[in-house]
């Protein structure tokens, strides 16, 4: 992919192999996981798989996560984007295109996460001309739902996942349509 998406403080661009390192010291940590299923990697080759499945999606519908790095520093501080959804059900659908988010914890609270939502729901309703984005987001994760919140998303309701676990689903339709 040819895509790279620039922020004041960000640049993002696809996932690659030599960003395992990087994404498994985000991903082996268990509060980067306090919300989202309570499995942080034990191994690096799961990062591999990730990546490889990230750029399958890169390859059959031109989009999926990227990975986000601090301009000054060069630092990868996770990944961050769109990727269509049609391998599973989430709250009762299917092919919808997804928002979504995982920072490295040490870079929480910086407003990284808000900088680079605006970028890409812009980046979705601007230039693919995606109709919707959705997101989710487990219902007791306060500084997620606040940022989807802010960056202008619309809480539609809770829900349950197969677990029991409430989640939050959110819209945001696109303002030009």
């Amino acid at each position: 992919m040819n895509l790279i998406l620039k922020t004041e403080r960000l640049i993002m661009r696809e996932m690659l192999p030599t960003d395992a390192e990087a994404l498994f010291e985000m991903d082996k940590n268990p509060e980067v996981h306090n919300y989202l299923w309570q499995k942080p990697v034990q191994t690096i080759s799961e990062v591999y798989d990730y990546i490889d499945m990230v750029r399958k999606q890169y390859e059959e519908r031109g989009i999926g996560r990227f990975v986000a790095i601090i301009k000054e520093t060069n630092e990868l501080i996770g990944w961050i984007g769109l990727k269509f959804v049609n391998d599973h059900i989430e709250n009762g659908n299917t092919n919808f295109y997804d928002y979504g988010y995982r920072l490295n914890e040490k870079f929480w609270n910086k407003g990284f996460a808000t900088e680079a939502s605006k970028a890409w729901l812009d980046y979705g309703f601007n230039e693919m001309k995606i109709d919707k984005i959705n997101a989710f987001t487990h219902s007791e994760n306060g500084a997620s739902n606040h940022i989807l919140q802010k960056v202008g998303m619309t809480f539609i309701e809770d829900y349950p996942d197969k677990d029991g676990i409430i989640w939050k689903w959110w819209q945001m339709d696109n303002p030009n349509m």
